[in-house]
């Protein structure tokens, strides 16, 4: 990681607005309530049942086949030592841009911020966001957090790397917040931020778990790599609390309900040691 000095202002912003950003392209609304054109809210009509017939280009997410996300099992997973060509990661620093779209906030690297390699191709970072609760479940189990870091190679082709949070130990990147979050509460426009490092977000693990699945959000597109961290990261409950008071509609989740499997392969990537555990 390339050390320099950061001012606490920066690095307090730049961990507000990952939270809760969406795969999608951003809907304009003039001032008062954003349309972004569907919810989260159960029974709704704009809600995940009914995504797809809310637009025809959404259709995917009623009659999509390989949807995400999906509960990962490992005894359904196939054991596979991981090499380096399986997800190889190389950041680096970038211009971005802060984003709230109501229930989402998130950056996009408007820049080279670098790419991970997946078996030989390189997917480049665009953005990344959280979903509030885990939209993935491990084993049946469901967490308090999931990061998206949103990939995308020459090819338009789709990589997203995920990370589960549970409530524990401050997470340290977390930690670099300001305390004052009034200023970003609410925030309904678009913020410069200069340059990012994305190297700031840490890899915790070998091990993770690759499937082919969808974007997560409408329109719900298919053919997306899923590499999703099998080890669980922390944040406070106080973390977890100035997430929820982020966005200026007070969404208390974003997450999308677990998809059918429908006889997809799970792989679960990792050293020789973890796979025998």
């Amino acid at each position: 990681m390339v050390k320099s000095k950061k001012n606490p202002l920066q690095f307090f912003a730049f961990t507000i607005f990952l939270l809760y950003w969406h795969p999608v392209k951003p809907i304009r609304a003039s001032h008062g309530e954003k349309e972004i054109g569907y919810d989260y809210k159960k029974g709704s009509k704009k809600g995940p049942e009914h995504w797809g017939e809310l637009k025809k280009e959404w259709k995917a997410c009623k009659d999509g086949k390989l949807q995400s996300p999906i509960n990962l099992v490992d005894k359904h997973a196939r054991k596979t030592i991981s090499r380096v060509d399986d997800l190889k990661m190389s950041y680096k620093p970038s211009t971005a841009t802060m984003k709230n779209e109501g229930h989402a906030i998130g950056i996009e690297w408007e820049g080279d911020a670098g790419s991970i390699q997946i078996n030989g191709t390189h997917y480049f970072l665009k953005q990344c966001h959280w979903h509030r609760t885990s939209e993935h479940l491990i084993n049946g189990r469901s967490y308090n957090l999931e990061l998206h870091m949103v990939h995308q190679s020459r090819k338009n082709n789709v990589a997203v790397v995920a990370f589960l949070y549970k409530i524990g130990n401050p997470d340290p990147f977390l930690s670099k917040m300001n305390n004052d979050v009034t200023s970003l509460t609410g925030i309904e426009k678009e913020i410069h931020l200069g340059v990012i490092d994305p190297r700031l977000i840490r890899w915790p693990s070998l091990r993770f778990y690759r499937y082919m699945g969808s974007l997560t959000t409408p329109p719900c597109t298919g053919g997306v790599i899923w590499s999703v961290n099998k080890k669980v990261l922390t944040l406070s409950k106080q973390q977890l609390g100035l997430i929820e008071r982020v966005v200026y509609d007070h969404t208390k989740m974003n997450a999308r309900p677990l998809q059918p499997l429908n006889g997809r392969d799970i792989t679960l990537f990792g050293p020789r040691w973890s796979l025998r555990k």
